[in-house]
């Protein structure tokens, strides 16, 4: 993995991003901003998960009103998202929001975005240029004949334009787009240039297993590059679902130790133990455990014994049976229908990170 690039470090709240920071985890709700109670409830469970950032959209006054009741209730900085209306956001300062996501080419004339920019400034609030390659502007669009990378660093390089000219640089940028490979060299061109901190994320990237594999390929490549200072996986589905995706990404790059990482084996004919489902049902019952732990669940005598004793804690499994490891020592001898239980006991032992 190459050294990660160097940034600017722009504060959200309490939370850095950039700068060398640790890289936040961010979602969005999907209840509506004006229903306090079920935004304060999804907030707890996405904090619970590992959130770090949490984005809400304010599409109206009754939303942005809200700020205050769902900020005094959750503890992590709240993001308002905003589009059209300048107004939105010159209230949302006013009632403590933490960062303004906006597209200054949507929210109207350069006298309202600058606006906009000194009521960001004289409170000490963040913005995030948000870059979509599904809504950029019509002249660009003709210019390059469909959206490319070049198209969406020149949006970027527009909007960035109005803020440095007003002396405000107190900036993240995100350059999406639901197709990973225009979404990768898009913030490749970017970061070439600037050292504004990114927001990496596939847009739109659907359901499911296919969903999470577009961005982990998206998110993944550019961090592995040393691109990128927080990232969203946007997954149609429930947000503590693109949480669990996030941490597995930065995780798998060796960016965060937290959590549960649980290798076992694609299974072959020489398993005499089926293995899945034991370790489909360990790793529903160990999401919530944040101690940096490998744990091996090997299914035959090829790998297994190896990858086990070379876990924190591991099975080598035989027929209906395996061999339980900790700390490359055998411990004992377990049956199929045990496993689980002795592998949880085992977990938790360890002490907290």
């Amino acid at each position: 993995m190459e050294t990660r690039r160097d940034t600017k470090k722009i504060f959200v709240d309490n939370v850095p991003i950039g700068g060398q920071s640790p890289i936040p985890i961010q979602s969005m709700t999907t209840a509506k901003t004006d229903d306090v109670d079920s935004v304060v409830s999804e907030i707890r469970r996405l904090e619970e998960a590992g959130c770090d950032l949490i984005r809400a959209s304010l599409p109206d006054m009754d939303s942005v009103k809200a700020i205050p009741l769902i900020k005094e209730r959750i503890n992590i900085p709240l993001i308002g998202d905003i589009h059209f209306d300048h107004k939105l956001a010159l209230e949302a300062i006013e009632q403590g929001i933490d960062k303004i996501r906006i597209n200054p080419g949507n929210i109207g004339s350069r006298k309202n975005v600058e606006k906009v920019l000194e009521k960001a400034r004289e409170n000490n609030i963040p913005l995030r240029i948000g870059v979509n390659s599904g809504s950029l502007e019509k002249d660009l669009l003709e210019k390059h004949g469909y959206p490319t990378p070049q198209a969406m660093l020149e949006s970027a390089e527009r909007h960035l334009k109005i803020c440095e000219e007003f002396g405000f640089e107190d900036l993240i940028f995100s350059l999406k787009s639901s197709h990973a490979p225009l979404m990768i060299e898009a913030n490749r061109k970017f970061s070439e240039k600037y050292v504004y901190p990114l927001h990496l994320g596939v847009t739109e990237a659907g359901t499911g297993w296919k969903a999470v594999v577009k961005s982990s390929i998206g998110i993944g490549t550019l961090l592995a590059e040393g691109i990128g200072d927080t990232i969203r996986v946007s997954l149609t589905d429930d947000p503590v679902e693109e949480i669990k995706a996030g941490r597995q990404i930065l995780r798998s790059l060796g960016i965060i130790s937290s959590g549960l990482d649980i290798i076992s084996c694609p299974t072959c004919a020489r398993t005499q133990t089926d293995i899945v489902p034991i370790v489909k049902e360990l790793e529903r019952r160990t999401e919530h455990v944040k101690k940096n732990l490998t744990v091996a669940v090997m299914g035959c005598v090829v790998n297994g014994p190896g990858e086990a004793r070379e876990a924190d804690i591991g099975i080598a499994c035989g027929k209906k049976e395996g061999l339980l490891f900790k700390k490359g020592e055998i411990i004992e001898k377990i049956p199929e229908d045990q496993m689980i239980d002795r592998l949880l006991e085992e977990i938790e032992k360890f002490p907290e990170n």
